[in-house]
C-alpha cells in the first residue's frame, strides 16, 4: 500500500521534469494524479504511462477557467487531498532589460497561478477532509541571486504566499508548505554546464540534485507522515545555501 492511496492529487507543470517526477511518484504511491501543463504530447504521453492512475488536461495556470475545469476533474475521481503548484517559467536578466511586459507574464504564470491553485482547491480539499498544498518555490525565493529580479520576486512572492495560506487554511486541515530547490538536474542545466566543469564548485555535495528527489519530498509533505507541517519552507539545495563554500583544489 502507497501513504497516498485513494486520494486524488493536482500536479501543474507536470509534462516534463519535477512536476513529471511529481505525477510519478505520487502515482507510484497510490494518488489518483490530475496532470496539468501546457505542453500536450508531452503530458499526454506521461499519463499514458501511468494508465488508470492519471489523467492530463491542457492547463493555463494562469486562467481561472482552467483552474475550475482541472479541479472539477479531479473530485470526480475521489478525494482531492493534495496539490503540488509546480508550474513555472524562468529566465535571467539584470533589472536594466526588464520590462513590464515581461514582468506581467512571470508574474501570471509563477505566482497568479499559485495563488489560484491555493484558492481554488482549497473549498473541495476542506470538503475531503483536509490535505497537503506544496508550492515549488526556489533558492531564488531564499536569498538574493544577480539576474533574478524577475524570477526570484516571483519565487519570494509564492514564499509568502505560502505563510498566508497556511494560516488561513490551517483552521480547515489544509497544511500548505513551500519547497526550495537549488540546481536540479534539466535540459537547460545540461545546457548551462557546457564549459563549466566548476559549476557545482559552490555546492558541498558537488553535484545538482534530481527531480526524483524533489518529488520525495513534496510527497513527504502532502501525506500523513507531514500532518503537524505547515507553513514553513524546505530547502533541497545539496546545501549550496548553507554559507560561505569551503574552497579546494578543485573548487
Amino acid at each position: 500500500m502507497g501513504c497516498l492511496d485513494g486520494r486524488v492529487a493536482i500536479v501543474t507543470g507536470a509534462a516534463r521534469g519535477q512536476g513529471e517526477a511529481e505525477a510519478r511518484k505520487f502515482a507510484a504511491e497510490g494518488a489518483f494524479v490530475v496532470m496539468g501543463d501546457v505542453l500536450d504530447e508531452q503530458g499526454e504521453a506521461v499519463a499514458a504511462d501511468l494508465g488508470d492512475q492519471a489523467v492530463y488536461l491542457r492547463h493555463d495556470v494562469s486562467s481561472p477557467d482552467d483552474w475550475a475545469r482541472v479541479v472539477a476533474t479531479a473530485v470526480e475521481h475521489g478525494p482531492l487531498r493534495a496539490l503540488v503548484n509546480n508550474a513555472a517559467i524562468h529566465w535571467t536578466a539584470p533589472i536594466s532589460d526588464e520590462t513590464p511586459e515581461s514582468l506581467r507574464r512571470i508574474w501570471e504564470v509563477n505566482y497568479l497561478g499559485t495563488f489560484l491553485g491555493i484558492q481554488s482547491v482549497a473549498d473541495p480539499m476542506a470538503e475531503a477532509g483536509g490535505g497537503g498544498i506544496v508550492n515549488i518555490s526556489s533558492i531564488a525565493g531564499m536569498e538574493g541571486i544577480p539576474h533574478h529580479a524577475a524570477y526570484g520576486g516571483t519565487k519570494w512572492a509564492v514564499r509568502g504566499l505560502t505563510k498566508v495560506a497556511a494560516i488561513e487554511l490551517g483552521p480547515r486541515g489544509i497544511r500548505v508548505n513551500s519547497v526550495h530547490p537549488g540546481p536540479i538536474e534539466t535540459a537547460m542545466l545540461s545546457a548551462d554546464r557546457h564549459g563549466r566543469p566548476d559549476l557545482f564548485g559552490h555546492v558541498p555535495l558537488r553535484r545538482a540534485g534530481v527531480a526524483a528527489e524533489v518529488a520525495d519530498l513534496a510527497c513527504y509533505l502532502v501525506s500523513d507522515a507531514a500532518s503537524y507541517q505547515t507553513g514553513h519552507e524546505y530547502i533541497i539545495d545539496g546545501g549550496s545555501t548553507a554559507g560561505i563554500p569551503l574552497r579546494t583544489e578543485t573548487s
